[in-house]
């Protein structure tokens, strides 16, 4: 069996996007929600606190998304809590451009992907929800990846990885709900989720700061 084979399965393969460009120098990690203003940013910036100074890129766009719109004051003082900086954030409007130069699309559900993939359909086996690949990058093995010390490779093969269990590892839940206009505490369980899902991935180049998970 291979380095990268799952025992006593066979991987689902989707095809490769094929003809895009991919930069040597970082790593562009897209989050997707509905306006951009709580689940994506909420995503950007605990990505931006978790993995400082590394070529890991993260950005956030909505579907529906009205340019130059803040957090809510709730979304942003549960980002606070779970050690992220909501300073300075505005929302933008998914594109196709954002897009195709994305190497990773999480969204806060599974309607964003399906919107993602609309927008550019070569995209779909780039393109995850933040805890479909949570659980899939859970199942890829840390020690192996940490062999590449290159961080940007290491994050694209971590990617094909997770393609390649698309199907096999099944997440309990695929989507985070939406906390805006609701209580406090919805936002607080949403950014909880948010930092659980992407904990896998940060466990793959470092560890999830405990106060991101302890948010009550």
């Amino acid at each position: 069996m291979g380095r990268w084979a799952h025992p006593n399965v066979t991987p689902v393969v989707e095809p490769m996007e094929t003809g895009r460009h991919r930069s040597a120098s970082d790593f562009l990690l897209l989050f997707v929600c509905t306006a951009n203003i709580c689940r994506s940013p909420m995503a950007e910036r605990l990505t931006r606190a978790a993995l400082p100074a590394m070529p890991i890129v993260a950005m956030s766009a909505g579907t529906h998304g009205i340019p130059g719109r803040p957090m809510p004051v709730e979304a942003a003082a549960a980002l606070r809590e779970c050690g992220g900086n909501p300073d300075g954030f505005v929302s933008q409007p998914l594109t196709e451009e954002l897009v195709r130069a994305a190497d990773l699309v999480l969204t806060g559900a599974m309607e964003h992907r399906r919107e993602v993939v609309t927008i550019l359909p070569q995209a779909a086996s780039r393109t995850f929800t933040i805890m479909e690949f949570g659980a899939l990058a859970a199942a890829v093995s840390t020690a192996e990846l940490a062999e590449i010390d290159n961080r940007v490779l290491r994050a694209q093969t971590l990617v094909e990885q997770a393609r390649l269990l698309r199907g096999v590892v099944r997440p309990e839940d695929l989507d985070v709900a939406d906390p805006f206009g609701g209580p406090a505490r919805g936002y607080k369980a949403a950014a909880r989720q948010i930092a659980a899902g992407l904990a896998p991935f940060f466990g793959h180049f470092a560890p999830m700061p405990q106060r991101a998970l302890d948010v009550r």
